[in-house]
């Protein structure tokens, strides 16, 4: 669908109808809530810390168990994500920085894999 298309419907809908809809899209699709609930409230340091966490905890968990995943797909979609909120280059940039340097420090404190 293109945007044309939809835009054409959303404005063939009443107030309510479209209101609805994004209540919907809010409760059904968690990318969407994410991106409403900072577009109505864009701390972009909590989100920006939110994924910071999520890429170290890809390499230094805090599990019971403490062993590392190191998956490189988590980490380089939770920067995808955080991108998609649009932040600050110099924010996005850090993000970016927090992989590399928390993979160089993985691979000088257990070797190379």
């Amino acid at each position: 669908m293109s945007k044309s298309i939809l835009k054409t419907h959303l404005k063939s809908l009443t107030k309510e109808q479209v209101i609805d809809f994004v209540m919907q899209v809010y409760d059904n699709v968690k990318p969407a809530k994410e991106f409403m609930e900072y577009y109505l409230n864009p701390n972009e340091q909590v989100m920006f810390e939110k994924y910071k966490k999520i890429i170290v905890q890809e390499f230094y968990s805090t599990t019971k168990y403490g062993d590392p995943r190191t998956r490189f797909s988590v980490c380089k979609k939770a920067i995808a994500n955080f991108r998609t909120l649009h932040p600050s280059p110099f924010l996005l940039a850090d993000l970016m920085l927090t992989l590399a340097e928390n993979a160089c420090k993985f691979t000088y404190d257990y070797g190379d894999m």
